[in-house]
């Protein structure tokens, strides 16, 4: 018996609408998403399979109502990307935003211009699912690279993608259940670190956020006091004590925050070179700067 095959742009055409009648921020993308995820294959390489089976046109057709119920896509294709790295992603850990892959690429900037004289030492604070660590063992598989994490869920999400890391060949990482407002953090790594990334909870209290965040990402990875910087404060003393002498930290913020944390950074008086850095939308994202000598 010869199944009927059906056309899948018109699917997607459906999705499309489908998804953006429910207010999802871009529906051609996810529309396109999980119809590469359904069929197993690259989302360019989608006009290659202008026809699909009907069993995955109604898998599909059931993933785009889910996705209208602002379920968020990654959830729905069990992954996230960093770098060149998939990240395995479900409920319980925080899902990593594209924005966050300019953090990543200044960090290996700053990387490359470190003397080859030792062995690069990377901590990368509130981890989540290991993103920004094992994306940079990933790309320098010569640095010893730790990571820090306190919630429990999420530290499973960043053991499985450790592991599966290392069994695709990267560096492993040392993962650290500890929490990072903690002023004893990491002491056996004071003065050695040549980089810090972190990607704190910085949201305001209070916030509106859309239905993908408030309702399936963990508040104890995006709130973070009145103005959103209550552990970024607490951070800074332990950054500054892990670092070496012109050593870079990274640190990502809400767009409402830069200028402040810029301030913050000033104001301790031990990092020179402090440079807000947008996102491609323009808004402030991340602020970089260098441990001064000591």
């Amino acid at each position: 018996m010869t199944v009927t095959r059906v056309a899948l742009r018109p699917a997607i055409n459906d999705a499309v609408e489908t998804l953006r009648a429910a207010g999802v921020h871009s529906p051609q993308s996810d529309a396109e998403h999980l119809a590469a995820h359904v069929l197993g294959v690259e989302r360019t390489r989608l006009l290659m399979t202008p026809l699909i089976a009907p069993s995955a046109l109604a898998e599909y057709r059931a993933l785009v109502a889910r996705r209208a119920s602002r379920i968020p896509l990654q959830h729905l294709t069990g992954t996230a990307a960093m770098g060149d790295i998939d990240l395995a992603v479900g409920p319980g850990v925080f899902i990593p935003r594209p924005e966050t892959e300019l953090l990543f690429a200044w960090a290996l900037a700053q990387l490359e211009t470190l003397p080859h004289d030792h062995t690069p030492v990377v901590v990368d604070l509130c981890t989540g699912s290991g993103a920004l660590a094992l994306a940079i063992a990933h790309a320098r598989p010569d640095a010893d690279v730790h990571a820090v994490e306190l919630d429990p869920a999420a530290l499973e999400w960043a053991r499985r993608n450790a592991d599966r890391c290392q069994a695709d060949g990267d560096t492993p990482i040392t993962l650290h259940a500890a929490d990072v407002t903690d002023p004893a953090l990491l002491t056996e790594l004071d003065g050695r670190v040549d980089l810090v990334v972190a990607n704190p909870p910085y949201i305001p209290d209070g916030a509106e956020l859309d239905p993908e965040v408030a309702d399936h990402d963990p508040h104890m990875a995006l709130f973070s006091g009145s103005d959103g910087l209550d552990v970024i404060r607490a951070i800074i003393p332990t950054i500054t004590r892990l670092l070496r002498s012109t050593g870079g930290v990274a640190i990502e913020h809400d767009d409402s925050n830069g200028s402040d944390l810029a301030a913050m950074l000033a104001k301790n008086g031990d990092f020179v070179d402090i440079v807000e850095h947008p996102d491609l939308a323009g808004k402030p994202r991340f602020v970089a700067a260098i441990r001064a000598q000591r």
